[in-house]
């Protein structure tokens, strides 16, 4: 059997209905060139049926168990197994159009230099995606270390196969299910610019999620709050790791509270002292993370 030129980590846990969803999205590419690699973190078998039925469809999947709780851990994982040069990192309850893959493959046989990244847009985040009949646009390092430009978030991101695993893959002490509870999207981002990568922006690669509970209600409770606070821890982590600007932490730590102070929103203002609680605890807890991670390289020479 030939390898596919896409593969697609899909690492999941707790949902069924809408794994079903981006399945049959799925089956439902111009493009078949691709595989799925089902990273299961469940501890039963509720998706067997899922992955029945997404095979019927015709897909090339494999199902595959990670028993630790890490959405990095598990991306990981399925990295190990990928048998494709460009590899992307769909979520559990995401959807891609039927012609996402097709796009992605295009674009990324016609873009120069050729790419090690490729970011797609999440439509619900973007007012406007971009002009899709335009070419891929460069991802500049200095707006990826300023979070200048474009949002690149894990589900949009397409990457070389080889290039990602000769760089580690995520880094597991960011993501769901760790402390420092987000930013492991960016900080693969950021990496790649720090070597000077050729990172590409392309409107044509359209993937929907519903924006989180956290960003679409104006009230929010106590764990609203606790999950936004852990996500932030991330990005605090992230001005430690790659130390960034002074100018680019302090606007970090400042505008998330002081503009809904300004205009007004008391909600908005609960949420950006989450926010910026969060950012203050993984910039101070980073350099501890750090030393640990290092202990344990030297202890396993």
């Amino acid at each position: 059997m030939s390898s596919p030129r896409v593969s697609l980590v899909l690492a999941t846990v707790g949902r069924t209905t809408e794994l079903a969803r981006g399945l049959q999205a799925l089956a439902a590419q111009s493009c078949r060139d691709f595989e799925v690699l089902v990273i299961d973190q469940n501890d039963d078998d509720r998706l067997v049926p899922i992955v029945v039925e997404a095979v019927r469809a015709g897909l090339v999947i494999r199902h595959e168990r990670f028993a630790r709780r890490s959405l990095s851990g598990a991306r990981n994982h399925g990295i190990g197994l990928a048998r494709a040069g460009i590899v992307g990192f769909p979520d559990d309850d995401c959807w891609y159009e039927p012609d996402t893959i097709r796009a992605l493959v295009e674009q990324w046989g016609r873009t120069q230099p050729a790419p090690v990244l490729m970011v797609g847009c999440w439509v619900e985040q973007a007012e406007r995606c971009g002009d899709i009949g335009a070419p891929a646009q460069p991802l500049r390092p200095q707006e990826v270390r300023s979070f200048r430009g474009r949002r690149a978030s894990s589900i949009t991101l397409f990457c070389e196969t080889a290039r990602l695993r000769a760089l580690g893959g995520f880094d597991e002490r960011l993501g769901v299910g760790q402390w420092f509870g987000s930013a492991e999207e960016t900080d693969l981002v950021m990496r790649l610019a720090g070597c000077g990568e050729a990172m590409f922006y392309a409107p044509q690669i359209r993937v929907h999620h519903h924006l989180p509970p956290v960003v679409e209600r104006p009230h929010l409770d106590a764990v609203d709050l606790d999950r936004l606070r852990v996500r932030e821890r991330g990005t605090g982590a992230l001005y430690a790791k790659h130390r960034l600007s002074g100018w680019v932490i302090g606007r970090g730590l400042v505008a998330p509270w002081l503009v809904p102070l300004l205009r007004g929103r008391a909600g908005a203002l609960r949420a950006g002292l989450s926010c910026v609680r969060g950012r203050i605890e993984g910039l101070l807890r980073w350099p501890d993370a750090a030393t640990a991670a290092s202990e344990r390289g030297r202890g396993h020479r």
